[in-house]
């Protein structure tokens, strides 16, 4: 997910750079984001497997590649990889939309999100994507999310948050659907953000 929208919100001061988050160590490498149209960005994920040798460096290239893209959250298929994986460091919010100063960041392996049950507040609110960028929307999600999962050490996990890390939670866990969340607006909002979108970054 990107930085980009509402940006007064969306970027904390510990966002990349060598604040960034290290997993045991190890250097992450940046990787290209993958943009829209990509065919890995629009099929579903693959379970991750115990047996998968490169889960960690995966995580520690996933992380130093959101952190170089000013990213708040990055899907393992925006950098090419179809395994269910997402990354997230998310400045959170009050229940009244105002910033804590405390960034969640996790990792998240063949996560499940959870809704609430019942009625869901909708919440619409600007949003945008390492994958589409230079382009945000606004699109109404639910308030609040959780997501279950396993960390990169095969830990059990859990997320759970209100407001712009919910946001990211469902943001995310829709990559690894194979969902952008262009795909989720109408047609006009859809063209409109594909063609104000830069796919020249990075190039």
């Amino acid at each position: 997910m990107s930085s980009e929208a509402d940006a007064s919100t969306e970027v904390g001061g510990d966002v990349g750079g060598d604040a960034g988050h290290r997993v045991d160590g190890l250097p992450g490498q940046v990787r290209p984001i993958t943009y829209y149209g990509d065919e890995v960005l629009h099929r579903p994920c693959a379970e991750v497997t115990r047996d998968y040798a490169e889960l960690e460096q995966l995580v520690a290239d996933m992380f130093a590649s959101m952190y170089a893209a000013e990213g708040v959250g990055l899907a393992a298929n925006q950098i090419g990889v179809g395994l269910r994986v997402f990354v997230i460091d998310c400045p959170e919010e009050d229940a009244d939309g105002n910033p804590t100063g405390r960034h969640i960041v996790g990792t998240v392996v063949n996560p499940v999100l959870h809704l609430p049950d019942g009625p869901r507040e909708l919440v619409e609110r600007t949003e945008g994507c390492l994958s589409v960028p230079g382009a945000t929307s606004t699109l109404a999600r639910v308030s609040e999310a959780h997501v279950h999962g396993f960390d990169e050490k095969w830990e059990p996990v859990t997320i759970h948050g209100i407001g712009l890390v919910a946001r990211c939670l469902q943001h995310e866990c829709d990559h690894l659907d194979g969902t952008v969340y262009v795909d989720r607006l109408g047609k006009r909002a859809r063209k409109e953000a594909l063609a104000a979108a830069d796919f020249s970054r990075g190039a």
